[in-house]
C-alpha cells in the first residue's frame, strides 16, 4: 500500500510537471484529418445517401480560427467538395468545442442541382454548425447539414 501511494504521488507529481512544461497541441494549433462515421437524414428518402465516404483536412489555430477542405458523397451520391474557413470555440474546463464554418460547396449537378439553395452556377454557399469532443488526438463532431441530416465525424489531431 505504502508503495502504490509513493507511485501515484510520483505519476502525479510527473504528470503535473510535464503539462506545464510542454505546450499543449491546442497552444500551437494542429492539424485535424476526419471522416464520416454516420449519418442521417431528418427526412428519409430513398434517393439518400447514408454514406457519405467523407475525406476532410483541416488546420485549427492557437487563435480558434479554422479552415480546410473536405470530399464527400453528397446524399445523391455525387462526389462533392466543401472549402472553408471558420471559427473553433473552445470550453474552457472540458474537451469539448463549437465550430462554425462557412464557405462553399460544389458537387450538387444534374437534377439534384436544385436541393441547395443559391447553386446556380454550380457553387454554394453554405454555413456549418458543429459541436465536438476531443481524447487527446482522437476527436468526434456532430455536424448539423442543414435542416436536412446531421453527420457524426471522427478523427485524429497532430
Amino acid at each position: 500500500m505504502k508503495y502504490r501511494l509513493s507511485g501515484l504521488l510520483l505519476l502525479a507529481q510527473a504528470t503535473t510537471a510535464l503539462a506545464v512544461e510542454t505546450p499543449t497541441q491546442d497552444e500551437k494549433g494542429f492539424w485535424y484529418v476526419q471522416t464520416s462515421v454516420y449519418t442521417r437524414h431528418f427526412s428519409p428518402d430513398p434517393d439518400h445517401n447514408n454514406n457519405q465516404d467523407l475525406i476532410g483536412l483541416e488546420r485549427n489555430e492557437a487563435s480558434g480560427l479554422v479552415y480546410g477542405g473536405a470530399t464527400f458523397r453528397n446524399s445523391f451520391s455525387q462526389r462533392s467538395y466543401y472549402a472553408y474557413a471558420g471559427k473553433r470555440y473552445d470550453m474552457t474546463d472540458y474537451p469539448v468545442y463549437l465550430k462554425l464554418t462557412g464557405g462553399l460547396i460544389q458537387g450538387y449537378t444534374g437534377k439534384y442541382k436544385d436541393k441547395i439553395p443559391l447553386n446556380g452556377l454550380g457553387v454554394a454557399p453554405v454555413i456549418i454548425p458543429s459541436v465536438g469532443a476531443h481524447y487527446g488526438p482522437v476527436a468526434a463532431e456532430l455536424v448539423l447539414l442543414g435542416f436536412n441530416a446531421a453527420m457524426v465525424t471522427a478523427g485524429v489531431r497532430f
